[in-house]
């Protein structure tokens, strides 16, 4: 019996095949910015382990695994183009069962949100609907390449930010928490453009307007650095101007880093792309935290 005939016989999912439908890969940035509001607001995590643990699980396997998901189910044509062994145009994932697990995935994060009480319940609205006004038609925001990786960056940095510290402090966090978030989570509309460089052929064909194929993959990089550049430089001045000096030079350093990894990138932005999401971007989520410790000392 061959692959392909075995494949067409189908009926459930393959476990291995679910689990890649959730990109275990892409959980790390929405966790990650969950704690940062966590550390940010300055309640003790010790003495509310419970919520800070199934925020991390909300933002990261449940909220994050159901927009991949979702992503998967609406961007199957471009994937069959791009990547045809990606678990839907494979048939390991066949039929509509991409579509359920969306959907399931959509209630048990509302569910789950409920327990955050009503801040995180609707910062967990505000992420269910981001997630499918990004990918299905006729919203479908990733057509855009300004408004699509907006609306990403929004939802791993910033929202999950916002979350966890209002999750923490029973009430809308202090404005300066909110601003850092924000600078991030404009930062991270770099990222999620060097993340479009690897789907360039599908959505020219299919007519999504991703940055790299409005702008060719050159200016598209140039666009992104100076994207992720200047939300951090915004960092460091509101640092300085809040009398964290040392915390602004440790995010300086780390700019400095980046910058450097930077200058490789644009030499060929479509090779590069990959290698500087393992480096720069490591370095852009480290200095998230160190604002967040900077905002701990502040608030």
């Amino acid at each position: 019996m061959t692959v392909s005939y075995t494949l067409q016989r189908r009926r459930y999912p393959e476990p291995a095949a679910a689990l890649r439908l959730l990109k275990p890969i892409t959980w790390f940035p929405p966790m990650w910015a969950y704690l940062c509001g966590v550390v940010s607001v300055g309640v003790s995590p010790l003495e509310n382990l419970w919520l800070v643990g199934l925020g991390i699980l909300l933002a990261g396997p449940i909220v994050c695994g159901m927009s991949q998901a979702a992503n998967d189910w609406c961007d199957r044509h471009v994937d069959a183009i791009n990547q045809p062994e990606r678990p839907i145009p494979s048939g390991r994932v066949p039929g509509q069962w991409g579509l359920y697990i969306a959907l399931g995935m959509s209630a048990l994060s509302l569910l789950v949100g409920l327990a955050l009480g009503p801040w995180g319940f609707a910062a967990t609205c505000a992420a269910v609907a981001a997630a499918w006004a990004y990918s299905a038609e006729p919203v479908r925001l990733k057509k855009s390449g300004w408004w699509g990786p907006g609306l990403v960056g929004l939802c791993y940095e910033g929202l999950p930010w916002f979350t966890g510290a209002a999750v923490l402090s029973a009430g809308l966090p202090d404005w300066r928490i909110i601003t850092i978030a924000m600078l991030y989570a404009i930062g991270a509309h770099g990222i999620m453009t060097l993340n479009d460089f690897k789907a360039l052929k599908g959505d020219r064909q299919t007519g999504v307007n991703s940055l790299p194929v409005t702008l060719g993959p050159a200016r598209a990089a140039l666009v992104a650095c100076a994207v992720m550049t200047l939300s951090q430089i915004g960092v460091i001045f509101l640092l300085l101007g809040w009398d964290r000096p040392y915390f602004a030079l440790a995010i300086t350093a780390l700019l400095g880093l980046q910058i450097w990894a930077m200058t490789i990138l644009i030499r060929d932005p479509r090779a590069k792309a990959p290698w500087y999401n393992g480096t720069g971007v490591a370095l852009y989520v480290t200095g998230m935290m160190v604002a967040a410790f900077a905002l701990r000392g502040l608030v």
